[in-house]
């Protein structure tokens, strides 16, 4: 009875240290956007955050309305809507105070934080 006792309370422990975890990334790829779209519309280019895409574990992206990627890992110079509508459909709901959207990315189940600059352009990052 005590094995089954300390086996439910680890698992308990587990996943609150799981779901802080959880909510720390959140806090941390939102901090980033945000960062990033305020810098944007302070004047910085999109291409002075071309490193962010290579953040790790959380890679940043920035699009134009229309789909075209200006930062991405692996599909820069490319459009979202053409390469994936799903994902475009929902990364297009940003707004200027930033949203969290749901998608299909390659069969698994996205979750970003995605908001507009002045501009226009879409800043995203997530899990």
């Amino acid at each position: 009875m005590k094995k089954n006792a300390l086996m439910v309370v680890v698992l308990i422990v587990g996943l609150l240290l799981a779901a802080g975890v959880f909510a720390q990334d959140k806090d941390g790829i939102k901090k980033q956007v945000d960062d990033i779209v305020t810098a944007i519309d302070g004047g910085k280019m999109a291409s002075d955050f071309a490193s962010a895409a290579n953040n790790k574990p959380h890679y940043v992206y920035i699009m134009e309305k229309g789909g075209n990627l200006l930062v991405h890992p692996s599909l820069l110079g490319k459009n979202l809507k053409e390469v994936a509508e799903p994902a475009y459909e929902a990364v297009s709901k940003a707004t200027p105070t930033g949203t969290w959207v749901k998608y299909v990315w390659q069969g698994n189940e996205k979750n970003a934080y995605v908001r507009n600059t002045k501009t226009g352009l879409i800043v995203g990052s997530g899990y």
